[in-house]
């Protein structure tokens, strides 16, 4: 999340795409990923830019490309008790891949590899093991229309210059430096 996005984040909760986009704010997502995404439909739910997406491990292809930018960027840390909420969906993948399966609560355990979210690097010499390595580590949870601020428990950024610039933004939950999350 763009540190400075933290105090409307923090009136408004983390919004859908669809919803963002009546507000003001720092955009860093890849368009031809928000391209896919934008007509794609969950199975028996929404479109998914109707959906706030969260991503199980934040340490992916995408902060990897956002490296550059680590110094003005966090990454939320959210209650598990989003997963809660109605109409919540999970994904094995990034739910923008032609072969993400779209999962309920009771799936998650048996239908998502978090030995590939959580691994550390998804490089591999074979292509099709990487792309799936790749994709598995932007497994998300997608939330219908918002995730209310009051599921935010805390933050993580890469320095303690940072953690001065989401103080200033208003942000007085805990805050914890983890370079490494951030590929630094």
């Amino acid at each position: 999340m763009p540190i400075e996005n933290m105090a409307s984040v923090m009136s408004h909760g983390i919004l859908s795409h669809n919803k963002c986009e009546k507000l003001a704010h720092c955009d860093i997502s890849d368009s031809q990923v928000q391209d896919r995404r934008k007509d794609k439909e969950v199975p028996k739910g929404l479109k998914l830019h109707d959906y706030a997406n969260l991503y199980f491990c934040a340490r992916n292809p995408m902060m990897y490309k956002r490296q550059a930018n680590a110094d003005n960027l966090c990454v939320l840390r959210i209650s598990l008790k989003v997963t809660k909420q109605a109409g919540v969906v999970f994904t094995d993948k990034n739910a923008a891949s032609d072969y993400a399966r779209f999962l309920s609560v009771s799936e998650v355990k048996s239908k998502i590899d978090f030995d590939l979210v959580f691994a550390d690097y998804w490089t591999d010499d074979d292509p099709i093991e990487q792309m799936k390595k790749k994709t598995a580590k932007c497994a998300e949870v997608l939330v219908p229309h918002a995730i209310p601020a009051e599921y935010i428990i805390g933050a993580y950024v890469v320095d303690e210059n940072s953690v001065q610039k989401l103080q200033n933004q208003g942000f007085n939950l805990p805050i914890s430096v983890n370079s490494d999350m951030f590929f630094r």
